[in-house]
């Protein structure tokens, strides 16, 4: 298999994919790969950043723990995506904890040569608000959500988010489904996690397919109006194709 070089590595990554070959060619000379274990600690809460992480391969989970110890997953984050800028751009501690979910692959650039990289290439600087406008809006959603939609409603939304759609038209969970980790991220307890997900699996919005994957049949929710306010775009879409097909044959 061949290994790809660190520049070439770099520019798969979507903040530098603008940059050209010769480009990242000088800037990989600030760049050093890192591999963390799993369970690894990438950032602490309260330290600051002195370094961006661009993550390669692997998942990490960005979390706050409350005073109890109990862990709030804020976000997933995964390949092609970057960790510690905020920190690098206004220089305040950390407000929250990134943890690897798996090994996990980076490049570590420097703040130099990232506040460098920034204020050479506005295109860049531009990645970088689309990134942080993003995770803002992912934010805003999730606060909407915990204010206006019941743990019902919420893990519904959040096993659509983690479904694939394959070229049969069906949406499949790859993942292992983990009441302990939708806890986490959807702030209820894994006893009614687990209670919901029995009860999605009784509707028929789940099935376990034998191979152990779920299939989500999301036109289930279409009927239930508590549910529409986190039906995603990308759903009603679905459905609407499913729909047109189904009239085309």
């Amino acid at each position: 298999m061949t290994t790809l070089s660190i520049p070439a590595l770099l520019r798969r990554v979507p903040l530098f994919e603008s940059l050209s070959e010769a480009q990242a060619q000088a800037l990989s000379g600030s760049l050093e790969k890192v591999r963390f274990k799993r369970s690894d600690c990438l950032i602490e809460t309260g330290g600051h950043s002195d370094s961006l992480l661009i993550i390669l391969s692997g998942e990490v989970r960005v979390v706050v723990t409350g005073e109890t110890g109990k862990e709030a997953v804020l976000a997933t984050l995964g390949a092609g995506e970057c960790v510690g800028e905020m920190g690098l751009l206004d220089n305040a501690p950390h407000d929250a904890t990134v943890i690897a979910q798996t090994a996990v692959d980076v490049l570590v650039l420097n703040r130099r040569a990232f506040q460098t990289c920034i204020n050479q290439h506005p295109v860049m600087a531009m990645a970088v608000m689309r990134s942080l406008v993003g995770r803002l809006r992912q934010a805003n959603q999730k606060i909407a959500s915990l204010a206006l939609v019941s743990v019902y409603g919420r893990v519904a939304q959040h096993l659509i988010s983690a479904a694939t759609a394959h070229p049969s038209g069906e949406l499949l969970i790859e993942k292992k489904l983990s009441p302990v980790a939708i806890s986490r991220v959807l702030g209820a307890s894994r006893e009614t996690i687990g209670q919901t997900l029995k009860t999605l699996e009784n509707q028929t919005f789940i099935e376990r397919m034998n191979s152990g994957q779920f299939k989500i049949n999301p036109q289930v929710l279409q009927n239930r109006s508590e549910l529409e306010l986190q039906i995603p775009l990308n759903v009603h879409q679905y459905n609407r194709g499913m729909t047109e097909q189904a009239s085309v044959h």
